[in-house]
């Protein structure tokens, strides 16, 4: 970040900094109690978020633009980092129960909107009012230093995901600007920053050896990116550089290692298929790992919570850079337990337990891509309310097993827990088709199941082979389930999802249910489910699936 202003920006920027502009000339929405207390009364966490969320979006683009342009009014930005102030809260709702009061809550918004106006401050200097500044650091003093610098735990410390990296990396690096020059507080920003290490330790010990992120790749961007600007910011005020582990490297190639081709990537967990990689962290990584920069012109709008993290780091970072070749046709991720292949068409198939980030009870469910779009699919997060991430979680379509294409055995879906968790029984990937087993049977309460292997067989030339081989001790029924955005027809037992993909001889008896939920963003979302029932008699059985992408 830095001292005063950023550099002028490249100019592939060009757009950026028009959004930037626009943005800075919006009004501030008005955080009124009804839409406080939405969350509280209905569980509705959208109504609110949307108006704090263009707030940030207002103060973000007037801080750019200040930075931007040494001869712009501060005036504007002035007024809106005094509204900031004035808040209730900088903590959501939906977060509230994480703190001790709604005005000290040290979530992941109040970390960032800490972070967002120590850097603001500390880069105008004196062109901005003092008495606006005084206000601000005398807010990110009470609001989030006082309880980060107080001993006992916060409630995300543990959670070792994206919460240690983002609310550690704000607050450290809002620390580093406020505190970072003044010799009087130096004892107190060295406890503040061994606080934020010992969060980004935790999130690293979150990952696998392989890298792979258990919450996909919009949760990567979240989390990795708030622990790569950390980790640089503390770089340059100690030349300690946290980018120097060694798993380090492999989290920072998981994107590319969950391509699907095409800007789309693996949407398991509460992902998305075609996430948003900011510019500035995607050209960091490049040059310090060598992996995949930024090949697409950011908009300002790319991110709902417009995240000063993201915006300031792509302002002062993003160079163009020559793409990589093509990554490799396939990847593996054997802590995860996740398998992809990609190419002319892309498969994807996961393991893992059913206690993840960001949980789905998904175990043995996979994605078919073709033509830039997963025919069978992922339908990635759902619109996030209280139930979401409470003991209703799992009557959500989304998160649900009922979402996702496994299994339902005699009626029971999978279960949640850390101890259901697939068991990889085979990989095996030569260069032409790829091979994978799990073993299922952990997911499953039924009596008289005593075993269930899914089998992948997959070949690049668009075909996959799909065995279900289940043991039991008496006959159970079993619905073989698929799930798609798209309907399926449906004739003489086969299934085709408009000429993209086709399954041969699902099962006499398929049918097909369309189901009305709503997406992330809270728009409606049509799902159909294509169930198959079949028979499993006692003893051993095996049913085949044969799918051909076009």
């Amino acid at each position: 970040m830095p001292d005063s202003a950023f550099p002028r920006p490249a100019g592939a920027l060009t757009s950026l900094v028009r959004d930037l502009r626009a943005a800075a000339d919006g009004a501030l929405p008005e955080l009124t109690f009804t839409a406080y207390r939405d969350f509280a009364d209905t569980g509705n966490r959208l109504r609110y978020e949307r108006r704090y969320f263009r707030r940030r979006a207002v103060l973000a683009a007037r801080a750019a633009q200040a930075l931007l342009d040494p001869d712009a009014d501060p005036a504007p930005l002035a007024d809106t980092l005094w509204a900031v102030c004035d808040e209730y809260s900088w903590a959501l709702p939906a977060h509230e129960r994480h703190g001790t009061r709604p005005d000290r809550c040290v979530d992941l918004f109040a970390a960032e909107t800490a972070h967002t106006l120590a850097e603001t401050v500390a880069a105008l200097g004196d062109r901005l009012d003092p008495r606006v500044a005084d206000r601000v650091r005398a807010e990110v003093e009470r609001r989030v230093f006082e309880p980060y610098a107080d001993p006992r735990p916060l409630d995300w410390e543990g959670f070792g995901n994206n919460w240690e990296s983002v609310c550690g990396g704000a607050v450290g690096m809002a620390a580093l600007a406020l505190l970072g020059d003044r010799p009087a507080d130096g004892d107190r920003l060295a406890a503040m920053l061994d606080r934020s290490r010992r969060a980004m330790d935790r999130y690293l010990a979150g990952f696998g050896d392989d890298g792979g992120c258990a919450e996909g790749v919009d949760y990567w961007v979240y989390g990795f990116g708030y622990f790569v600007y950390f980790a640089e910011a503390l770089r340059a005020y100690t030349g300690e550089d946290l980018l120097a582990g060694g798993k380090v490297r492999e989290i920072a190639s998981f994107p590319q290692r969950v391509s699907l081709g095409g800007g789309a990537y693996v949407p398991f967990s509460d992902a998305s298929e075609r996430p948003w990689l900011p510019a500035g962290l995607l050209t960091r990584l490049a040059e310090r790992f060598g992996t995949a920069p930024a090949q697409v012109v950011p908009s300002f709008h790319d991110d709902h919570c417009y995240r000063w993290g993201h915006l300031s780091r792509t302002l002062a970072w993003f160079r163009p850079l020559d793409p990589l070749a093509a990554a490799e046709p396939s990847g593996h991720l054997p802590d995860l337990g996740w398998v992809v292949h990609r190419g002319r068409f892309a498969f994807a198939a996961k393991g893992g337990h059913n206690d993840e980030p960001h949980n789905h009870n998904d175990l043995g469910h996979f994605i078919l891509h073709t033509r830039g779009e997963s025919v069978l699919d992922d339908l990635g997060a759902g619109e996030y309310t209280a139930a979401y991430f409470r003991s209703g979680r799992y009557d959500v379509l989304q998160p649900s097993s009922l979402g996702h294409s496994v299994p339902v055995v005699d009626g029971e879906v999978q279960l949640p827990g850390r101890d259901r968790a697939a068991k990889v029984l085979r990989y095996h990937a030569d260069g032409g088709t790829v091979c994978f087993d799990l073993d299922l049977t952990a997911a499953y309460q039924v009596a008289g199941l005593r075993s269930l292997v899914r089998r992948f067989h997959w070949w690049p030339q668009g075909r996959l082979e799909l065995t279900d081989e289940i043991d039991t001790e008496r006959a159970l029924p079993v619905d073989e389930i698929f799930i798609s955005r798209r309907r399926p027809s449906l004739s003489a037992g086969s299934a085709d999802w408009d000429g993209l993909v086709t399954l041969a001889r699902a099962c006499p008896q398929a049918s097909v249910e369309e189901l009305l939920t709503t997406d992330h963003q809270g728009r409606p979302d049509r799902v159909y489910r294509l169930r198959c029932p079949v028979l499993a008699p006692a003893g051993r059985s095996s049913h085949r699936f044969v799918f051909h992408l076009r």
